[in-house]
């Protein structure tokens, strides 16, 4: 007796990969692709963005002197009472915590309790590497930068920079794992956290669903200019 549902996946595949025989092993090792080569910087940002914006999340171009109106905007329009975030040099040159205080958003800890940090409107994060071919995010996640940031509140802010764009998933592994091989410390692999677009999920007649699982919202703003320290 044959299984419907085996039987839609085989067609839906067209025959391509035949049912496993024990007898004939597992057949030849698929292909593995070369590394993606990267386009100018301003093409990445705009494919980067572009993609953001097709999985339902909101992503544009700021600078350093327009994120303090950009996040008044985002406060008034989303209703934003709690707040938490990541300490990074680049909020504070940004002064994100200051302009939200200044805006009555109250600021909890990024290390405050999970319930308490689930009752948070607003979560702000940084990027480690950026994937402009499917609009990734891909955190680092660490005691400094807890990943709770970005999966608990309702709404997901992450401010990144041109610096963290990569190619493809090829240079994020390496570069993640050479970074922690290099440091002084025994070597202990963060987990890293890959976002595309708002936390999304379907029933069994495919109906999705925005935010079950994570933030409902997903904002991104790359900083293009009129930043005036580097960092690494």
């Amino acid at each position: 007796m044959t299984n419907p549902v085996i039987e839609n996946i085989r067609r839906s595949l067209g025959g391509q990969r035949p049912p496993y025989n024990p007898r004939r092993g597992l057949g030849p090792r698929p292909a593995i692709y070369e590394s993606r080569r990267p386009e100018s910087v301003d093409s990445e940002i705009e494919q980067f963005l572009d993609e953001v914006r097709k999985l339902s999340g909101v992503a544009e171009k700021l600078s350093a002197d327009s994120v303090s109106d950009a996040l008044k905007a985002l406060v008034a329009k989303n209703g934003i009472r709690k707040a938490t975030l990541w300490h990074t040099p680049l909020f504070e040159q940004l002064g994100i915590e200051n302009t939200l205080r200044s805006l009555a958003v109250d600021i909890i800890s990024p290390n405050a309790d999970k319930h308490e940090m689930a009752h948070c409107d607003l979560g702000i994060t940084e990027a480690e590497y950026i994937l402009p071919e499917t609009g990734t995010l891909v955190l680092a996640s660490s005691a400094e930068k807890p990943r709770a940031v970005s999966l608990l509140p309702r709404l997901h802010l992450a401010i990144v920079r041109p610096e963290m764009l990569r190619p493809d998933l090829h240079q994020v592994f390496a570069e993640h794992i050479g970074r922690g091989e290099a440091s002084l410390r025994p070597y202990t692999p963060d987990y890293l956290v890959f976002i595309t677009g708002p936390s999304r999920t379907a029933d069994i007649e495919l109906t999705v669903t925005l935010g079950v699982h994570g933030p409902k919202n997903l904002h991104v703003w790359i900083m293009v200019k009129n930043l005036t320290v580097a960092f690494d």
